[in-house]
């Protein structure tokens, strides 16, 4: 697992699963003559994608961001829609950093598309249960709305089985909240209308996860948006502003989706200064 510090917190990435979406989707209006030369893509024009939460440990706390696509809770049809070839294994990764589910006091939710969120709850016996019982769960009121109300598009992704039983450990907050000193979660809409981006900052460092309004290092330019953004231009603004923000003060950018990086961090200008790269396994997918 790969790791990294920034200031006083440390973050890791956990195992949360890996699938494969249309490469199209995935860059929106970009024509593919343009994305392909920045992400590779296989011969079904589809890429590769993590769904690994980011673990960071900081002031004796241990939080989360993200939960994983979760174990056991996609049918058949789904598995393949969805071109997952490999479910979370949260608990095995948590355990070789010495942890469990229940050492986990809060967890921060971008969003609770079903790729984010299914790590939350799990099987067990007829029903679903929460993973993490002892931990508070944040998320922007808005997204927490649309969740237990989705519209006719959104109800594909936002499920009952991820939210109805952990209702008692949700925290939402409307523009802004500070978990920790220095640790933020921010209201931003663009890829759903609840999306939130996390950043940490101090005088030691700083990082800032867009999620999925960056999802990958191919992402950078800030025109380009996905075709999944409930509002692609708002997250071509909100990208703007804060790409701006992070290359002032030489920020890292985590990434919970790319297949490639963990972490890169540029300097004022958008030009790389360090990057962080994930530790590569090959998956083939199955076409038949």
């Amino acid at each position: 697992m790969e790791k990294l510090q920034v200031g006083r917190a440390n973050l890791t990435w956990l195992n949360g699963g890996v699938n494969f979406l249309d490469g199209g989707a995935m860059f929106g209006v970009v024509p593919k003559a343009l994305w392909s030369k920045k992400y590779p893509q296989n011969d079904n024009n589809q890429i590769e994608l993590r769904t690994d939460p980011i673990l960071v440990q900081m002031d004796g706390k241990i939080y989360l961001i993200d939960t994983g696509m979760g174990t056991n809770k996609l049918t058949d049809k789904q598995l393949r829609n969805f071109g997952v070839l490999e479910e979370s294994s949260i608990e095995r990764s948590l355990a070789e950093t010495g942890l469990t589910v229940s050492d986990i006091d809060a967890v921060l939710m971008t969003h609770l598309h079903f790729d984010h969120a299914c790590g939350l709850t799990k099987v067990e016996g007829n029903s679903y249960v929460p993973v993490f019982e002892n931990a508070t769960i944040y998320t922007s009121a808005v997204e927490w709305n649309e969740m237990r109300n989705p519209n006719i598009r959104s109800r594909n992704t936002y499920w009952k089985m991820n939210w109805e039983p952990i209702v008692h450990q949700v925290k939402t907050f409307e523009k802004e909240i500070e978990i920790t000193r220095g640790l933020k979660m921010i209201h931003t809409s663009g890829h759903s209308d609840g999306h939130c981006i996390i950043i940490f900052e101090e005088k030691e460092g700083c990082f800032i996860h867009m999620a999925d309004i960056m999802p990958t290092h191919a992402h950078q330019n800030k025109l380009w948006a996905l075709a999944y953004d409930d509002f692609p231009v708002t997250s071509v603004h909100q990208k703007e502003k804060w790409m701006d923000f992070g290359y002032k003060r030489k920020a890292w950018y985590t990434f919970y989706h790319d297949a490639y990086y963990r972490a890169i961090r540029f300097n004022e200008s958008g030009e790389r200064l360090t990057v962080m790269e994930r530790e590569r396994y090959e998956y083939k997918q199955n076409n038949t």
